[in-house]
């Protein structure tokens, strides 16, 4: 019978957090692939695991992945685990997860540790909905556009930051979404863990002055959905109803269709458009 690959959480920073099953499974499995093994074999050290280790990271996560499927394939059970946090999330798991499925292999995940999860219920924002963009793009206009796309998202959203990027981060959020109440969150589950609420200003003018260390998740409130919403009506106000009518109906839509939508847009009744648009022709 083929093996099986395991998706094996780890601590995020207090090694504490570990699960039970997890420690059985990275004993009991015949291969454990890690993002950075000089990082991982520490932690497997601190559990006497003693089971092989094997890398598996952005630069092979492809030619690996196939080598890996093979042993698979040949019965070994393989878990993957990142140097911290759950494999797959902002993580080239996710390219090994996706060629087992296409080559037959199954896959199971053993929940825990994830750093996206911790700073978002430490927040104190809303976390019934949320958006993880994890790490930002570097390069500039894809950053921007995925910036952009973010503009008008009512969502809770998190991003991951470095240190040394934080306050040039910090300035291109609010650049984009305008100033909003954020959370930095820094050594989560460690001795030295924080939770700074705050806005997008106030963070850039602290971490000026304090400078910056530790990984940060940076949660961030959504836009408001009354201030979207009468900002949208107040932009098709800009057009007549006859304009805001044609751009429905060249589009493809009926008449009739047509005008309950732009009742909603506008916030009125259908009715209301009705008489509009009679009294007008």
């Amino acid at each position: 019978m083929a093996g099986k690959l395991y998706l094996c959480a780890t601590p995020i920073g207090n090694l504490e957090d570990i699960t039970l099953r997890v420690l059985r499974v990275l004993k009991e499995v015949d291969l454990i692939a890690a993002e950075d093994t000089r990082n991982s074999i520490k932690l497997l050290n601190h559990f006497e695991i003693k089971t092989p280790l094997t890398s598996y990271h952005e630069y092979n996560k492809i030619e690996k992945a196939y080598s890996l499927v093979e042993k698979m394939r040949d019965g070994q059970n393989v878990a993957l685990i990142t140097d911290a946090g759950t494999p797959a999330i902002s993580d080239p798991g996710e390219d090994l997860v996706r060629i087992c499925y296409e080559e037959g292999i199954e896959v199971t995940s053993l929940p825990g540790a994830a750093a996206c999860v911790t700073a978002l219920t430490l927040s104190g924002l809303p976390a019934r909905r949320f958006s993880f963009e994890a790490f930002l793009p570097r390069e500039k206009k894809e950053r921007a556009a995925i910036l952009e796309e973010l503009r008008d998202d009512t969502r809770t959203l998190i991003v991951y930051e470095a240190p040394h990027h934080l306050i040039s981060t910090l300035k291109d959020l609010k650049s984009v979404l305008g100033e909003r109440r954020i959370s930095v969150c820094r050594e989560l589950t460690k001795k030295h863990e924080t939770v700074f609420r705050t806005t997008f200003s106030e963070a850039v003018s602290y971490y000026e002055q304090t400078g910056v260390r530790g990984e940060c998740v940076i949660v961030i409130e959504g836009r408001d959905r009354a201030d979207l919403i009468r900002k949208e009506r107040e932009s098709w106000e800009d057009l007549t109803v006859e304009e805001h009518m044609a751009y429905y109906t060249d589009g493809g839509m009926d008449r009739k269709e047509a005008m309950k939508q732009v009742a909603r847009d506008r916030g009125v009744g259908k009715r209301d458009i009705y008489q509009q648009l009679c009294q007008r022709n």
